[in-house]
Formats: structure tokens, C-alpha cells, sequence
């Protein structure tokens, strides 16, 4: 069982930092949520020195980690107690019409649940990250399902690797050499010589060196490359258009369909380049029923690349208590999934909500004009660690411990995966379930005219 830390204290010298060590940390930067980190963090002044086995991204996420000095809530710009902000925001949501609430992927699955249960009693919309990224791949899930694994069974198992529509070695550093590509495994005892790995991109990127194959494709022809692949799988002859259509010829697919059905394992890993271009969650259904097909000759699986640290289990979250994974609408008192019409950029670009809870997330960093305009012109609130562009517009601004750093929780991995975290440091600051809970805590004493 890892330890929680120990203190250096050794040198008789006051002058030098007291450091403590905290073993088996995870970091919450990207979906891989690495929990074999080791943090050195000087006491003294709340930094964390070294982060070992952290990829160059899980550096920079502890390495520039440090405790602003802000108020703890601001109201209209105004410095502001925990209790008066929590009330004022305790007003909004309740006079609220139709509220929203947005974000949710980089904080713990405990503020998760809270914030579902907050658009609940207040019969609002709850929607992720997942709804401007990924939110195309939830869609094909609820279609067609998923034939899915962990990634210990990638490691141990597999022996075709397909990266589709991602750049892992910049996006995912460590997924090549932890999980996928290169680690030595129960049957694939020699690592990456037993394993047969394709990309497939619109553009040369640094993972298409890592590989053996690499299928430039034209844009917006994911489709199209993977239905031309599930022919194949079925021993159906793709129409020779696909070559024109695609950029990559009948004679490239058959070999490519006919290593995938010599594998005993393989993995498609697929990432955004699939579901924001044209298709979306058609592309994700192509992919997703290719591991299907490819099911008939060997075990197949298909995954995909999440981003944020904890986008995985706020899907999760959402999807046990709704039954849907994002844009889910719990006005009529149970919940009704519409991507489109209960997505959080679309009701702002509408103009439809009239309130905003927003956490652990930007929206005014990159939703289109319309939503940041309308933004702009309704009560929100933002719960946030840094004054972030849509927390400096906030009517109600909560500073917010950082989770994974200062506070403990669950977060899920990629592959569906939970696990804890070791926090390094504590925080001033209250964490994001601490101030949800005591928001969710006065909307209900109101609800029920007790105060």
C-alpha cells in the first residue's frame, strides 16, 4: 500500500526547505490520469519541486500549480465571503427559469453528483465538456454500443494498435509508453516488436513517426475509410470510389483489413479528428461497428482519446443519474436527452437559459460569439481555481481549491476506470463539493420555506 507522504527533515539546517513526499499521486491533467506519480513538495511554500514519471503536460499541470491570492467569492466584482456568495447564487438558480449547468470534467465525480442533483431540485439542464468535444461519441454509444476494455487489457493484449483522428504522442504523452504502444505485456512479452500499429490522420504529426502505417486520408472522409474497412471485414468489396473520395487506395484497405484480421488482439483508439468533422457521430458509429465486425476473427475493442482529467467520469456521473451521458434536461421533472436543443452553447447561442452555473470550466474561452455574448447578459456563477475569462464576467465568482492537488475525490480514467486521489497540498480554499454541497444545502431550505 503506497504511502500518503513522509517529511525530510534530515539536515539540521533550518534554512533548507522541509520536503514531503507523496507517493502514488494521480494527475488530473489528460484522460490517461496517471496514478504512478511521485511528488516532492516543499512544505514551506506549497510548491511541488518534482514530479516523477510525469510526462512533460503532468509537469507543467504540478509545476505551475501555485495558491493565488484571491478573495474567496467575488459578487459583481466585489470581494465577498463563501456565505454571501453562496446565497446570492442560492438566488439566482432559484429565480431562474431555465438554468443551466456546464462543465464538470475537471473536478472530482463527488462535485459531480452534487451539481446533477443542484439541476434537479431547480429543474434545469446539466450538460459536460463532453457535449463540444466528444459529445458525437455518446451519441453513437447510445446507438450502436461500444465493445470496450481497459487499458491494462490493451497493455497485456494487444497486438494491433489503430490511432485514428489523434496525435497521442503530443496530446497523450504518456499513453504510447504506459498503456498502448510500447509497454512489454502478459502476451506481448517483447512490447512494441509484437505490436502492429496504423495511424490514421489528415496531417503528418509527430505520432506518425511511431507507427508502421500511416493512412493520410483527405478531410472529411472518416466515414467513408470506415465503412470501406467494414466491407472488408464482412469480405465485401468497397465501390472503387472510395480511393477518389479518401486518398488512399482499394489496394492499402485490403492490406490493412487483412492484418487486422490476423491480430489476436487489437485496439482502435480513436480521437476528436473523428467526431468534430463531417459525420461526427456517424464517424464515431463507423469506428465504433468496425471493432464490432472485426469481432468475427479476433478480439477487438474501440476507445476513445478523452481529454479532460476527469471528462470520463462526469459522463459516468451524469449517465448513472440521468441515464444519459450530457445535454440532459430535468425541467419536466425526469430527464430528456436532446443534443442540440439542451447543450449548453446552443441554449446560450439561442438565447434560451437565463442562469448559468458553471464549473471547472471556460465557456467564454471557446463557445462561438452568440454564446459568449448572451453569456454576458445573464446571472452566472463560476466556480473556478484561476480567474479564468468566463469567472472575470461572473455575477458570482467561487475561488476553488484545485482537485488532484489540494483536495482528495474519484475521478474515472479513459477506459472507465475510477480512482482516488492524493492530494500534495492543502488549500485555503474551499473545494468545488464543499461549496456545491452548501449551494445545493440553502436551495433546498428555501425550497422547503425554511429560511
Amino acid at each position: 500500500m503506497s504511502t500518503a507522504s513522509t517529511t525530510n527533515a534530515a539536515s539540521p539546517d533550518s534554512t533548507l526547505p522541509q520536503l514531503k513526499v507523496v507517493e502514488d499521486a494521480t494527475c488530473t491533467f489528460c484522460g490517461c490520469v496517471c496514478d504512478d506519480i511521485e511528488l516532492t513538495v516543499d512544505v514551506d511554500d506549497n510548491r511541488i519541486k518534482e514530479a516523477k514519471r510525469a510526462c512533460v503536460l503532468g509537469k507543467s499541470w504540478f509545476f505551475n500549480h501555485h495558491i493565488e491570492e484571491r478573495p474567496q467569492a467575488t459578487i459583481e466584482g466585489q470581494p465577498a465571503s463563501y456565505e454571501q456568495a453562496i446565497e446570492r447564487a442560492a438566488d439566482i438558480l432559484l429565480n431562474a427559469h431555465y438554468p443551466v449547468t456546464y462543465g464538470l470534467s475537471d473536478t472530482t465525480c463527488e462535485a459531480q453528483r452534487v451539481a446533477v442533483a443542484i439541476s434537479d431540485w431547480i429543474g434545469g439542464s446539466v450538460d459536460t465538456t463532453t457535449s463540444v468535444c466528444h459529445g458525437p461519441s455518446g451519441m453513437a454509444f447510445q446507438g450502436v454500443g461500444e465493445v470496450t476494455c481497459t487499458l491494462g487489457e490493451i497493455k497485456n493484449r494487444a497486438d494491433f494498435l489503430i490511432y485514428w483522428g489523434g496525435n497521442p504522442a503530443e496530446s497523450h504523452p504518456r499513453h504510447f509508453t504506459k498503456y498502448s504502444l510500447m509497454p512489454k505485456g502478459e502476451f506481448v512479452p517483447n512490447g512494441r516488436k509484437d505490436r502492429t500499429a496504423v495511424l490514421i490522420d489528415v496531417r503528418k504529426t509527430k505520432s506518425s513517426k511511431a507507427v508502421d502505417i500511416f493512412l493520410q486520408i483527405k478531410p472529411k472522409s472518416d466515414f467513408e475509410i470506415g465503412w470501406a474497412l467494414r466491407a472488408l471485414a464482412r469480405g465485401i468489396e468497397p465501390d472503387p470510389s472510395v480511393e477518389a473520395k479518401t486518398g488512399i487506395s482499394l489496394e492499402v484497405l485490403r492490406d490493412v483489413a487483412q492484418r487486422m484480421k490476423q491480430a489476436k488482439f487489437g485496439a482502435i483508439l480513436f480521437g476528436m479528428g473523428v467526431t468534430m468533422t463531417r459525420g461526427k457521430h456517424m464517424n464515431s458509429e463507423a469506428v465504433l461497428l468496425l471493432a464490432r465486425d472485426m469481432n468475427r476473427y479476433g478480439r477487438w475493442v474501440a476507445k476513445p482519446m478523452r481529454g479532460h482529467g476527469n471528462v470520463t467520469g462526469a459522463d459516468n456521473v451524469v449517465t448513472w443519474q440521468t441515464g444519459y451521458p450530457f445535454g440532459v434536461n430535468l425541467g419536466r421533472g425526469y430527464p430528456r436527452f436532446n443534443p442540440g436543443e439542451f447543450t449548453t452553447t446552443d441554449l446560450l447561442a439561442r438565447g434560451e437559459a437565463d442562469a448559468a452555473l458553471i464549473i471547472a470550466s471556460d465557456p467564454m474561452s471557446n463557445f462561438c460569439q452568440a454564446a459568449r455574448d448572451h453569456f454576458r447578459t445573464i446571472p452566472t456563477i463560476v466556480l473556478d481555481p484561476k480567474l479564468s475569462e468566463s469567472a472575470k464576467v461572473a455575477t458570482v465568482a467561487f475561488t476553488t481549491s484545485t482537485y488532484g492537488i489540494n483536495e482528495p475525490g474519484t475521478v474515472y480514467r479513459m477506459d472507465d476506470v475510477p480512482l482516488p486521489l492524493r492530494p500534495a497540498f492543502p488549500s485555503p480554499y474551499w473545494s468545488d463539493y464543499k461549496i456545491l454541497k452548501s449551494i445545493e444545502t440553502r436551495i433546498r431550505q428555501r425550497q422547503l420555506g425554511q429560511g
